[in-house]
């Protein structure tokens, strides 16, 4: 079997391509984007938050461009916080962007139904609400092959971000107050269906390699737009009969009667020629002009893709009155202009924002509180750091295999959020004083992991390690009970964030058994090595237990029964992680 080509991209180094790019784009708008706040990655719009008017803040996974930092400018989107490849903006990058488009009277965040960017947005609110900053959300959820219409709430958003946070803009430039914005964008939300084909993959600037495979004679209707499988695979069709099948399941659900209006997209996914999306149009016209139903707006190209993926999305919007008047609302982006804006719009000085001051950050030493500490057991804040330094050893050693697994039944980027974030830990304790605690390294583990990494890994994995640092925070070093309770924090703490359980097909199925087995071995007074051992090893069977189950969360509970058969890619980084730990505190107790 041969390797794999690898595809060609245009970039240098790909672990600088986000910055990069946001710096391009930057001086490529100068008149309309700036770049604000700590993290780098809130692109905010040069003349669009002001005192006065409800912030509106976008977001997630680049990859998509122009979404999400084109559609960033005056009467659009105030301010996009902009995530890594196909992978939610972490909730630090969210909170720059939101402080930048905060204007006094609240923020609405938008932004896909996926549950990355779900977790990593309630962060974010979380932590603006204690700030003072009132914030609300809609999370656009178009896809109808991603759910049934039972279970929309489950659907993930595609292109129909453009038309949702079109009419949100346009409602808050007109000075509408925050609930009224947000019930007008929840209206979008509710009008818009879109469907998809896919005719090839795509490729993270990471691997450089299709994120999943397809014959050349084949095409996946009802495709993601991170490469997730869609609802059936078949002989590629001619463009009459693929627009009919995604032009029935929308029709099927927006309840169209004759001399009803509707605004059309149709979506190129990254490398479909205009061509072939012009052909689609023609017959999306066709039919609805046989029902008698007028198209008061259209647009075909690229407005929202899947880096170099081939294939396109047919997205309506089914219009009254009021939403036809907000999508009609002048704008001015990057990737959108609507009428005119009018002349005299230049950027102003100040935009009424509560405060230029950043919230102070709270330290993660722990000179501030001094207590006496339990100091039995083998392992020591030193040792437990070397643990972890190995986690990140071997999770980049692992990378392709986690990606691999996880192109099957997701987007094929675990193996790449995993690299990342466990990078940004290494770097993190590289500061780390050497009196520090476990409960302090653990604190900055959760930081360094959540602002390097906004998919749904950030958070969770960062709840987990500030809740295993709880967990300890009695102890200097750990026996076999502390290796233990850290282990039962973690997985708790994955659990609550996440609201997954056994069975579900994630990285649950692997912490719960690792639990048990360690648990079982702290009850017998064994040794923190022992313990871990056992964790491991639990970890592994529950890994492996994963691939006959059906998912039941996440990305890949779209596919149903074709989940069967894989291994959960978050199942094997948590047996790869506690893997790491055991080695590297094996070694260190045979010195």
């Amino acid at each position: 079997m041969t390797e794999q080509a690898k595809t060609k991209k245009l970039i240098n180094a790909p672990e600088n391509i986000i910055p990069e790019m946001i710096e391009g784009m930057i001086a490529a708008h100068p008149d309309m984007l700036t770049l604000e706040g700590a993290t780098g990655r809130a692109v905010v719009a040069v003349d669009g938050p002001r005192d006065g008017k409800v912030g509106i803040v976008i977001g997630g996974g680049s990859g998509h461009e122009p979404a999400f930092a084109g559609y960033v400018g005056r009467g659009l989107a105030d301010a996009a916080a902009v995530g890594n490849v196909f992978a939610s903006p972490s909730p630090a990058q969210i909170s720059d962007a939101a402080r930048a488009a905060d204007g006094g009277v609240g923020v609405l965040m938008l932004y896909g139904n996926y549950t990355g960017d779900v977790l990593n947005f309630t962060m974010a609110a979380e932590e603006l609400a204690a700030e003072g900053i009132p914030v609300r959300h809609v999370a656009v959820a178009d896809d109808v092959a991603s759910a049934p219409l039972e279970r929309k709430h489950e659907r993930r958003g595609i292109a129909g971000d453009f038309f949702v946070f079109k009419i949100a803009g346009a409602a808050a430039d007109l000075g509408e107050p925050l609930a009224r914005v947000e019930a007008l964008a929840q209206a979008a939300n509710e009008a818009t269906r879109s469907m998809g084909v896919a005719l090839s993959p795509c490729s993270l600037p990471q691997t450089g390699k299709p994120n999943f495979t397809i014959g050349d004679d084949e095409m996946e209707i009802g495709m993601g737009l991170h490469g997730e499988p869609g609802i059936r695979r078949q002989k590629l069709a001619p463009a009459d009969e693929v627009t009919d099948e995604l032009m029935d399941a929308v029709l099927s659900e927006l309840g169209l009667s004759a001399g009803d209006r509707v605004a059309v997209l149709v979506n190129g996914l990254g490398s479909t020629a205009q061509i072939e999306l012009y052909l689609v149009f023609r017959r999306v016209k066709q039919r609805l002009d046989a029902l008698d139903i007028r198209v008061h707006a259209s647009w075909v190209g690229e407005y929202a893709t899947s880096l170099e993926m081939a294939g396109a999305s047919v997205t309506l919007i089914k219009l009254d009155d009021t939403l036809q008047m907000l999508l009609d609302h002048p704008c001015r982006t990057p990737a959108l202009t609507v009428g005119a804006v009018g002349d005299g719009l230049a950027a102003t000085t100040s935009r009424g924002r509560r405060s230029d001051k950043a919230p102070e950050q709270r330290g993660t030493t722990e000179a501030e509180v001094q207590r006496e500490l339990l100091t039995e057991g083998d392992v020591t804040p030193a040792i437990f750091r070397g643990m972890i330094h190995n986690v990140g050893e071997q999770i980049v050693a692992e990378k392709d295999w986690l990606s691999e697994l996880d192109g099957v039944i997701g987007d094929g980027d675990h193996g790449v959020t995993m690299e990342i974030g466990w990078k940004a830990v290494q770097r993190a304790l590289e500061d780390a004083p050497e009196n520090e605690t476990i409960e302090g390294t653990c604190k900055r583990m959760a930081k360094a992991f959540l602002d390097a990494v906004g998919a749904s890994s950030g958070p969770l994995y960062a709840t987990a390690f500030l809740r295993a640092g709880t967990a300890v925070g009695d102890r200097l070093n750990l026996d076999g009970r502390g290796m233990a309770n850290w282990l039962s924090a973690a997985c708790q703490g994955v659990r609550d964030r996440g609201r997954a359980e056994p069975g579900d097909k994630t990285m649950i199925d692997a912490w719960v058994p690792a639990v048990a087995a360690a648990e079982a071995r702290a009850d017998k007074g064994l040794s923190a090595l022992e313990t871990l051992v056992a964790a491991r090893e639990g970890a592994e069977a529950g890994m492996r237990s994963t691939a006959a189950m059906e998912s039941r969360r996440g990305r890949s509970a779209k596919l149903g029964a074709r989940s069967v058969g894989h291994i959960d890619p978050g199942a094997a980084s948590t047996y790869v992680m506690l893997r790491a730990m055991a080695e590297a505190l094996e070694k260190a107790l045979a010195r």
